[in-house]
């Protein structure tokens, strides 16, 4: 097996600055260290959950979508879940979250994950207080469970501005390939700004440990964020470029063979012809 090798990438508290060329040249190198990593965690049997959290606008579609756009969606699996229904309500709460964990050889990102009910169920009262109080005092010992389970957890929040995120809210009211992001909870947490934010604070006082901490990214510029959370991702995972073997095509099988008519198909219009 080749030596462990990590991408190239600026070092440990410098910043380089990128130009749009520049940034896409990057995003591409990462992304395909991204399936070295893929590679590495089939070949291993590993486990890897890693939680994206934030406030709405954060960026954190747009990251996921960065980093699963070359990765083989059959181990790549992205789990957003629409909100319980009246029988998911009656379960217990980890439960339709723990249906979507990991088997050996695959990653499984979690747009929004079971820390819904530390800020938005809690600040909207879709909690209960007791119900509130028990998952903060509980969730560490889940993730522990994990964790002794053999499952790698990694967990970001996305931080972004008051002032961005009001720009964005404006840009996904105006375009209308955007609207459909914008939900009735989005536009009612805007009057719960400060709520949210102490709910983040007290989230991360009773679940940010030592061996499931929280790792903070500055999102106010989508494509600065998802550089650098790739490139941690990337880093605190040992993982290995493993070697390539060559693949030898088998010989085409040759036997007598006619195409059926086109005219007894039927065809797409063609409206376009790229030139």
């Amino acid at each position: 097996m080749a030596k462990n090798t990590k991408p190239a990438g600026p070092d440990a508290g410098s910043v380089v600055r990128l130009t749009d060329a520049q940034y896409e040249k990057e995003l591409e190198r990462l992304q395909i260290e991204l399936l070295f990593l893929q590679e590495w965690i089939q070949f291993k049997g590993v486990r890897l959950v890693v939680l994206f959290e934030g406030r709405d606008t954060a960026g954190k579609g747009g990251v996921i979508k960065r980093i699963t756009e070359l990765l083989n969606p059959r181990y790549c699996k992205v789990v957003a879940l629409a909100k319980p229904s009246d029988h998911e309500r009656t379960q217990w709460y980890f439960q339709r979250y723990v249906d979507h964990l990991p088997a050996a050889g695959e990653m499984v990102l979690f747009d929004r994950s079971w820390y819904n009910r530390a800020v938005v169920e809690h600040v909207m009262g879709f909690c209960t207080d007791d119900e509130y109080e028990e998952f903060l005092r509980f969730c560490p010992q889940f993730e522990r469970s994990l964790q002794r389970a053999g499952i790698i957890l990694v967990k970001y929040w996305l931080s972004v501005s008051d002032e961005e995120q009001e720009r964005r809210f404006q840009r996904r009211i105006r375009h209308p390939h955007k609207r459909w992001k914008l939900s009735t909870i989005d536009l009612e947490a805007r009057s719960h700004w400060v709520d949210y934010s102490e709910a983040k604070d007290a989230m991360f006082t009773r679940t940010h440990t030592k061996k499931s901490p929280w790792w903070v990214v500055e999102a106010d510029d989508k494509r600065t964020a998802r550089l650098n959370l790739m490139s941690h991702l990337l880093q605190v995972l040992p993982y290995e470029h493993l070697p390539f073997e060559g693949v030898a095509l088998p010989p085409k099988q040759e036997r007598a063979y006619r195409r059926p008519p086109k005219s007894e198909q039927t065809h797409v219009p063609q409206r376009y012809e790229v030139v």
